[in-house]
């Protein structure tokens, strides 16, 4: 009975060992199949860098650093506040452009008031001018039949003489004043344009003095620093957009599994897992 027992203790772990090497050797097959059709090809490598086209962030008007809001390899939106500038100084010339603009438009405004009252002064002098001609007219030949004064015919003529000068006078100062209109609309007045374009440009350098992102991406080269006072056309910072960037790998050639015939600017096209630790443009 006992040797019975011990056979079929015997039988049973030959069954346990010969499953055991048949789930094995499917294991290794499997890995090694998978080795051979996946990893065979795959290299790796730690000398690698991530490079990109970098768009410059430079000022574009002169001003005391207020707030830096981002550093390297942060990552902004378009649109997004990059560097903010001192708004005193530029807020000040905005306030005094819009003030000019308002009183050149106030006095312009005037020549087109007073164009209409030159146009009533010519017309009330030139009825003036008709009344004493016509008086004048009148009094000559009474003048020659003697029913009235020679004195009281210079005093007609001179009123008319007077008369006609005022009337001059409106019509030059009606034709000055017109010259000044030049029948242009307002907002075509070569003064109010000059004040209007002042204006814009004093709302322009304020607005500059929020320094925005051009594109999304990272940020890479930042020198600024809060505190600092900037100039046109400084360099602060790069924003690499990030559908810009690519990777730069350095393989060693043992690696490269017998390609060794590569040559330099050769092509060649490989899927790469890659994860990023940091982003830095030199």
């Amino acid at each position: 009975m006992e040797q019975i027992n011990s056979n079929k203790k015997h039988s049973n772990r030959r069954k346990y060992f010969s499953l055991l090497a048949v789930v094995l050797f499917i294991a290794f097959s499997g890995a090694y199949a998978y080795w051979s059709m996946e990893l065979e090809d795959m290299i790796s490598t730690d000398d690698a860098y991530v490079t990109g086209n970098a768009d410059p962030i430079s000022a574009q008007v002169s001003g005391s650093v207020t707030v830096v809001n981002h550093k390297d390899t942060n990552y902004v939106r378009q649109g997004d506040i990059l560097v903010s500038l001192d708004k005193t100084d530029a807020t000040i010339a905005l306030n005094k452009a819009k003030n000019n603009l308002a009183n050149i438009v106030r006095q312009t405004n005037k020549l087109y008031l007073q164009d209409k009252q030159y146009s009533a002064e010519v017309a009330s002098a030139r009825i003036q001018y008709q009344q004493s001609l016509e008086d004048y007219n009148r009094r000559v030949p009474l003048a020659k039949q003697g029913v009235i004064s020679k004195e009281t015919l210079e005093h007609t003529k001179d009123t008319l003489i007077s008369s006609k000068a005022a009337l001059s006078a409106a019509i030059q100062a009606y034709k000055a004043n017109k010259a000044l209109v030049m029948n242009t609309p307002l907002n075509r007045q070569p003064q109010v344009v000059e004040a209007a374009d002042a204006t814009k440009e004093a709302w322009l350098a304020l607005k500059r003095t929020d320094i925005k992102s051009p594109v999304t991406g990272y940020i890479a080269q930042r020198s600024v620093q809060v505190g600092e006072t900037v100039s046109p056309g400084q360099s602060l910072m790069a924003v690499v957009p990030a559908r810009q960037m690519w990777v730069n790998a350095n393989f060693k050639e043992n690696t490269t599994h017998g390609c060794t015939d590569w040559s330099i600017g050769q092509y060649y096209q490989r899927s790469f897992m890659v994860k990023m630790l940091c982003f830095m443009v030199g």
